[in-house]
């Protein structure tokens, strides 16, 4: 009987320590006490990193410090300033105004890609937006895409299998007022799509390719300069019926000496037009070395030959600016600029921009703070770039297509849309 108290009595005692030791270990917490290290470099895509531990080895997170940021990135230009350019090494510096770092740091963040790097950004100086382009380097992935001004994609469309392969000569693509993206399926069509990729419009027509442009009256303008004939009409304009309501052919005026002997990838290889404020029509007939203006009734009014720039520069997309000047790409090698601007009515050169190592500049656009976006090609590596330069000459943004070598011209690019954004 008294073992048996006497086991009792230590039982209580016993459990009473543990009750007591269980209470004392529910009111103590861990503390941690947070470490961290250096933040890493600002990596090409705009992000750092750093590693915090905690000295008390606790096992919670509480209060644990950020391991991750958004940064904007130290780089710099790497592609050889010419003699006729001097263009400096870029870089993002950490005191830049606050209006760029604030645009940096609410960028549109997107997907980085392999193969695509901005090697030059200064938000300073650039137009900072969202640039629309196509790029068919991947012969099984034709594509359009929207990256920002780190190059990572923020948008994308793969074409369906049926329009892979139509993307020669020149994937020409643009933005539409309603959001909607346009693009041209070379010797294919023309397609509408929303952004979910679904076509909510098309016109089938073997005989189209480098140019399409959606009118304000809603209708849409076609190019024709593939394999073109003297017989083919090498601008129409397409109702959203898919009738055609207007139509120019070359030969009307052209088939004369010197011009009706001319035959390379087509008669004309017209590349571009656009319609003007006053219902007349800006053309690129590239093998004539021509830019014409033709009225409605088809008669030219006005002309430029680019001959002087260069044994044929073939001038490609043609853009008039709202002074009336005309900027124009010259992708030749044997061209004197990549990029021109001329006085219409003295034919003067206003503006040029020139570096060595780049060939089959395709697409000039004049951007709203004055600089050029320009899609080219190093002509060492033939790999396809994009460049935004300043009216001296500065490469204030530059997205590259990496480890991408282009097998033929133009290269993977060919158009590109700088959008606000």
């Amino acid at each position: 009987m008294k073992k048996i108290i006497l086991w009792f009595i230590t039982g209580l005692i016993l459990f009473g320590c543990i009750t007591t030791s269980n209470e004392q270990n529910k009111t103590k917490i861990c503390a941690p006490t947070w470490q961290c290290g250096a933040w890493t470099e600002c990596s090409a895509n705009g992000s750092q990193i750093r590693i915090c531990t905690d000295e008390n080895n606790c096992s919670n997170a509480t209060e644990k410090p950020v391991e991750s940021q958004i940064c904007t990135p130290q780089i710099k230009n790497n592609i050889t300033a010419s003699n006729e350019t001097n263009v400096s090494n870029n870089t993002i510096s950490s005191n830049e105004s606050n209006v760029s770092n604030n645009y940096v740091s609410n960028m549109q963040r997107g997907t980085v890609d392999p193969n695509l790097g901005v090697s030059v950004y200064n938000p300073d100086k650039a137009w900072n937006g969202i640039t629309l382009l196509s790029d068919i380097h991947d012969s099984q992935k034709t594509r359009l895409i929207e990256v920002n001004m780190l190059g990572e994609i923020v948008w994308e469309y793969v074409f369906p299998a049926s329009l892979m392969n139509y993307n020669n000569p020149g994937l020409d693509v643009e933005l539409l007022s309603n959001g909607n993206i346009l693009f041209m399926a070379p010797r294919k069509g023309v397609y509408e799509i929303n952004r979910n990729g679904t076509i909510v419009w098309s016109y089938l027509d073997s005989k189209v390719s480098h140019d399409a442009d959606r009118l304000p009256n809603g209708n849409t303008l076609v190019v024709w300069g593939g394999v073109d004939t003297i017989n083919d009409a090498q601008v129409k304009e397409i109702n959203p019926q898919g009738q055609i309501v207007w139509s120019w052919y070359a030969k009307n005026y052209f088939n004369i000496a010197p011009y009706n002997t001319i035959s390379r990838e087509g008669w004309t290889h017209t590349n571009a037009a656009t319609r003007l404020a006053n219902g007349n029509t800006l053309i690129s007939l590239r093998n004539f070395q021509l830019t014409v203006e033709v009225n409605p009734q088809g008669q030219v009014v006005w002309s430029f030959n680019w001959s002087k720039f260069g044994v044929n520069p073939d001038p490609h997309d043609p853009e008039l600016l709202d002074n009336d000047d005309l900027l124009a790409c010259l992708p030749s090698p044997t061209a004197t600029y990549q990029a021109v601007e001329i006085n219409r009515t003295s034919g003067e050169t206003v503006w040029n921009y020139s570096k060595t190592g780049l060939i089959s500049s395709r697409d000039c656009d004049r951007l709203p703070n004055g600089n050029t976006l320009i899609v080219t090609m190093v002509a060492s590596t033939k790999e396809s770039t994009i460049i935004e330069v300043t009216p001296d000459g500065e490469v204030v943004w530059q997205l590259d297509l990496n480890n991408a070598p282009a097998i033929a011209s133009p290269g993977w690019f060919y158009t590109a849309e700088r959008i606000a954004g």
